[in-house]
């Protein structure tokens, strides 16, 4: 059985898939070459060819290139950054584990919240506060690498959070924020020093209001940054700057 990333992954090829069988339909038409020439002209068969406009055949980029060739036009594949990796480091699950059990009661946990649009991906964590009405995009990193990088991803996952398919029932008119917990260690407390005012601007909230927040009643102050020791097998919130 695949997993979840894979079965994300085969969806998005198939939409790939159609998107590219749409433009061969189009081209063909435009440019009146039909089906039995084009195929023979490529060096495929006609009823694979079906398949492939019909969306339902993985044609290799190779044969894709042919048929634009054919049809004058040309291919490109790009990779272009999303809203980060969805494989998480070993450090990322006794983080997400140590939240949880520090959380308040008050607030109501869901994990790997899947959010569509505009921006695909996964939200690690999504703390929410039904008598505050606030709902928190937590994310967990162990490292600050491309920080700009980070906080744009971050960024827009916490504005997809209306496409997240309990939005509807728990966050209509709630006050969405975000947190981002990352790991202490000299590295990315050098980053963050470099990079303090980025990082202010990005998450103004002092740190200990976040804290006494998450783990108390004390409310929300709005975009955060904390730090979390796991040195010594004692994971903990850490404040200040």
């Amino acid at each position: 059985m695949p997993t979840r990333l894979q079965a994300q992954a085969d969806r998005r090829a198939a939409l790939v898939r159609r998107d590219l069988a749409e433009g061969l339909v189009r081209l063909a038409g435009d440019t009146g070459v039909s089906q039995a020439a084009l195929a023979s002209a490529a060096g495929i068969s006609r009823p694979y060819l079906s398949k492939i406009l019909a969306g339902r055949a993985s044609p290799t980029l190779e044969v894709y290139q042919r048929l634009a060739t054919v049809l004058g036009a040309d291919l490109s594949a790009k990779l272009f950054p999303s809203t980060g990796a969805t494989i998480h480091d070993r450090h990322q699950a006794p983080m997400l584990e140590h939240l949880l059990a520090a959380r308040h009661p008050r607030w109501e946990a869901f994990t790997e919240v899947a959010v569509r649009r505009p921006s695909r991906g996964w939200i690690d964590l999504v703390l929410h506060d039904p008598r505050e009405r606030t709902l928190i995009a937590s994310e967990l990193q162990s490292e600050l690498r491309r920080l700009e990088q980070q906080v744009r991803w971050h960024e827009a996952k916490a504005d997809s959070l209306p496409s997240w398919d309990e939005f509807g029932y728990l966050g209509e008119g709630a006050r969405t924020s975000r947190l981002l917990v990352v790991r202490r260690t000299r590295a990315t407390r050098t980053v963050a020093a470099e990079y303090a005012r980025q990082l202010r601007a990005a998450y103004p909230a002092h740190p200990d209001d976040a804290i006494a927040a998450l783990t108390g009643t004390q409310p929300w102050p709005g975009a955060a940054l904390v730090w979390m020791d796991l040195a010594h097998g004692d994971p903990r919130l850490v404040g200040g700057r």
